[in-house]
């Protein structure tokens, strides 16, 4: 290669990466320095050989030097282009370094997966979800921390949790979501209950002023019957899962509300009547949670798309 006439840089203003050549120019001029042929580089670095002598001119034109001698023997480094060789073999060792530890990082948090999941979703939804993301993952251990909708926000918030799920009417402050499914709460009975054999549906107003088998508070399916109905009579009943109402509920306790997920079962084999109620709508979203601006990774990104999946 000719002699590249020397230009002055702006050292003063403008970003680095601007004025230093880029990794694989620089691993390219460190194979040229060990192989002494420009040709042999390229074919070491799985590259065509017009591409490598572009990337070194390319390099030659952003320094402001020449760098490599070409000749019918091979290519031979100038004087100037062995000095940022030295260099370039530097800063190369300092990526390698920085790959080592950031995939030493990426390994750290593909081990383990950490989900908050509110209770119908943790109990009817998620086995399934990290039986597909095992099979994929068999090397991950996930752990699940079920709770309402309002624990799970706080997992998420103070770190304890890589990815949240929950099922009220809003997104908790601080947190992004994507809705994922789709979800009925209905009005469920056992078969001796005066409710089972009603020939009209229930009115809205009947069922809130009805004392009634209820999540906690904070959860989402107690948020969603409370806004739909403007409100509801003081509980029956007040329990902190969704399989402690159905058993109350089976046992004869009093009327539930509780997702179509969680019931199927029992409505099949007549343990449990549904009761349909006219004059409102208890539709409710499904959402995946995590932390604003702090998209899911890893895992948790792997069990995010199964979801939609």
């Amino acid at each position: 290669m000719g002699s590249v006439e020397e230009q002055p840089a702006d050292t003063a203003s403008g970003s680095i990466a601007h004025r230093v050549p880029d990794l694989g120019a620089l691993e390219l001029l460190l194979a040229v320095a060990r192989l002494g042929s420009l040709g042999a580089a390229a074919r070491e670095l799985g590259i065509t050989q017009p591409a490598a002598s572009s990337r070194i001119r390319s390099m030659e034109r952003q320094l402001g030097v020449a760098l490599v001698d070409r000749s019918p023997r091979g290519s031979r480094l100038t004087d100037t282009g062995a000095l940022v060789t030295d260099w370039a073999g530097r800063v190369v060792e300092a990526a390698r370094a920085f790959d080592a530890g950031a995939q030493a990082l990426r390994v750290r948090r593909d081990s383990r997966l950490r989900v908050a999941a509110s209770m119908t979703i943790a109990e009817y939804l998620l086995p399934g979800w990290l039986l597909a993301l095992r099979a994929g993952r068999p090397d991950t251990a996930v752990s699940l921390l079920a709770g309402n909708s309002a624990a799970v926000a706080e997992r998420l918030l103070s770190g304890e949790a890589d990815l949240g799920f929950v099922e009220g009417l809003t997104v908790p402050p601080g947190l992004d979501s994507a809705v994922i499914a789709h979800d009925h709460l209905i009005v469920v009975v056992a078969p001796a209950h005066p409710w089972a054999r009603r020939r009209r549906p229930l009115p809205a107003a009947e069922l809130a002023s009805t004392p009634l088998i209820l999540r906690e508070k904070g959860s989402g399916t107690r948020q969603v019957l409370d806004t739909a109905l403007g409100g509801l009579a003081r509980p029956l009943i007040e329990l902190s899962s969704t399989t402690a109402v159905k058993a109350a509920a089976v046992s004869g306790a009093g009327p539930a509300v509780l997702s179509e997920l969680a019931v199927g079962e029992e409505l099949g084999l007549r343990r449990l009547v549904k009761v349909p109620v006219e004059g409102v709508a208890l539709a409710r979203d499904l959402r995946a949670v995590w932390p604003t601006g702090h998209r899911p990774a890893g895992p948790a990104r792997e069990l995010l798309s199964l979801t939609r999946g």
